[in-house]
């Protein structure tokens, strides 16, 4: 197959790694970037000389350019994708989809009517850890699932982020920022979801940066920091799910997942590989896996050369707006869910993405 032809709008820190990839993913060409910032672009074009730097305006008006990749920040996300799709082009966007639940179903609306496809991150479940997992639930490897667990601590980002304001603003918080991945992973591994309970807190009305440069900031928290709750999947499986900006420390594993015949240790769902174990009925002790999947590295854009290639085969991408959705508001739900003391039904759901075939590297690097 010919490369499908890639513009990226958002030349910041994350675009770092998806530049290093994309220019060696076979299913892609990067052909040019645009960001507000002339320097983001003067430095990508530095490093990549092939990569064009244009506007916002020349890239979505460029007719050769098939995927628009969004790699704005998260407030930014439903106006690029929207420009994308008027402007006939594939869309696919960092994580989240929107900041809105119904700004998400709105792209996807208007995506149906373009006749173009929207993906979303995070791709990490297309890795190595995640997809062997996959594997080893598919195979009856622990039996049928019946619950799981997913915990994401740390005190804080404005310990070591430069700018950390944004995460305690609306759009922000641990569950729209880490929670994506978690999910993503669930939904990955044991499918959709069909209810959410929640409970929620701000615990600190104020932080204090103590990163530089912004050392002895204060921030107003204007969004829950310690977010807990439960979540009811479609195949029966109940997962508990905690996320929070407030714990000092922890002895809590990334995901478990329980079945009737054993248990599944899943990585860090931020990351490609990191160890996969297992524990089973008979065994009854901890086992290390070795992966059975490609892509143990830092392998952000895998989502994008996935769709490039499933655009070229005409088959479902992995990394798709309609999971990206159904994530997104199972997030919102956990909030929803606290607000108003009830458990909250969703009114989305999703095909569980097909696995990553172990052939897959022929659109790889």
């Amino acid at each position: 197959m010919n490369p499908v032809k890639v513009g990226v709008i958002g030349c910041g820190v994350i675009s770092g790694i998806y530049f290093q990839n994309l220019t060696q993913f076979h299913a892609v060409e990067v052909i040019s970037c645009a960001d507000l910032n002339p320097a983001a672009t003067q430095a990508v074009v530095d490093k990549y000389p092939s990569i064009k730097a244009v506007t916002t305006e020349q890239l979505l008006a460029d007719p050769s350019i098939e995927i628009v990749l969004n790699l704005t920040q998260p407030q930014f996300h439903f106006e690029v994708m929207k420009a994308g799709i008027a402007a006939g082009k594939h869309v696919y966007g960092e994580k989240p989809l929107s900041v809105s639940f119904d700004d998400s179903q709105e792209m996807l609306r208007l995506a149906n009517e373009a006749g173009v496809r929207v993906g979303c991150g995070p791709d990490t479940f297309l890795g190595a850890g995640i997809q062997t997992c996959r594997e080893l639930i598919d195979s009856g490897a622990i039996g049928e699932p019946i619950g799981a667990s997913a915990f994401f601590t740390t005190p804080g980002h404005e310990r070591w982020h430069p700018a950390p304001e944004f995460y305690y603003k609306v759009g922000g918080g641990p569950m729209l920022d880490m929670g994506p991945y978690y999910l993503t992973a669930l939904v990955n591994l044991m499918g959709p979801a069909k209810s959410v309970s929640g409970a929620a807190r701000i615990t600190y009305p104020q932080r204090t940066i103590t990163s530089e440069p912004k050392s002895g900031t204060k921030i107003d928290v204007e969004i829950p920091t310690h977010v807990t709750g439960t979540v009811d999947f479609e195949n029966g499986a109940v997962a508990t799910v905690m996320t929070s900006f407030d714990v000092w420390g922890a002895k809590l594993p990334f995901i478990e997942i329980y079945g009737s015949e054993g248990s599944l240790s899943v990585p860090n769902p931020n990351n490609f590989g990191d160890p996969v174990q297992i524990l089973t009925r008979e065994s009854g002790e901890w086992a290390d896996v070795p992966y059975s999947r490609p892509f143990s590295e830092n392998s952000r854009g895998l989502g994008v050369a996935d769709m490039a290639s499933s655009i070229a085969s005409d088959e479902p991408h992995r990394a798709s707006g309609a999971m990206a959705s159904h994530v997104l508001e199972i997030l919102h739900a956990f909030g929803r869910s606290s607000d108003s003391g009830t458990r909250i039904e969703l009114t989305t759901t999703c095909e569980r993405p097909e696995p990553l075939p172990v052939d897959s590297l022929t659109f790889g690097k």
